[in-house]
């Protein structure tokens, strides 16, 4: 199976929106370096407060689809439901 690589960026809309992730980015990045199958994730802020640039390698289809799952249920992925996300994604069996 090929590796899954997501690339992009997660944008707020307000100073609210970025305070919470500034919030409840670092134990996010915690617990996903710490999955089984997470090659590298990277979450940083861009020179435009409100955005953030994404880089995430997962191993397989099967560790990007168990991250996916566990960040549903997360605090971070309640707290950011809302917030815009503009990702590409290669290696899942959409074809791309």
């Amino acid at each position: 199976m090929p590796e899954v690589t997501l690339s992009g960026e997660l944008v707020c809309h307000t100073a609210v929106e970025a305070e919470t992730v500034a919030r409840y980015l670092p134990l996010h990045l915690e617990l996903t370096r710490a999955e089984e199958g997470c090659l590298s994730f990277e979450v940083t802020r861009t020179s435009d407060p409100l955005v953030w640039r994404v880089e995430e390698r997962f191993r397989d289809a099967e560790a990007f689809t168990g991250h996916q799952e566990r960040v549903a249920a997360s605090e971070w992925g309640r707290a950011t439901a809302g917030i815009e996300r503009r990702y590409t994604m290669t290696g899942m069996e959409t074809g791309s």
